[in-house]
């Protein structure tokens, strides 16, 4: 028996949701490795640099959302 159709559309849209957050949140730290402001502490660039280092990216996504297409999608590439 399968799921019924409002919950499926809630499961499309929270897999859709998670996998924007993922890959949001890999380009948030990315700028906050990246930027010249001086606002931003050594301490936080350093630490953002640290979490991307095993943080996944789109080609991870890719394999993962193949495996489980109930918990990923195929990120948007080119972001």
């Amino acid at each position: 028996m399968g799921a019924t159709p409002c919950a499926s559309h809630s499961l499309s849209r929270a897999t859709h949701e998670r996998t924007s957050a993922v890959v949001d949140t890999r380009e948030f730290l990315r700028m906050l490795v990246v930027s010249d402001s001086l606002a931003i502490s050594p301490h936080v660039k350093d630490l953002a640099n640290t979490l991307l280092r095993h943080y996944p990216l789109d080609v991870d996504i890719d394999v993962s959302a193949a495996a489980l297409p109930g918990v990923w999608v195929h990120p948007k590439h080119g972001r």
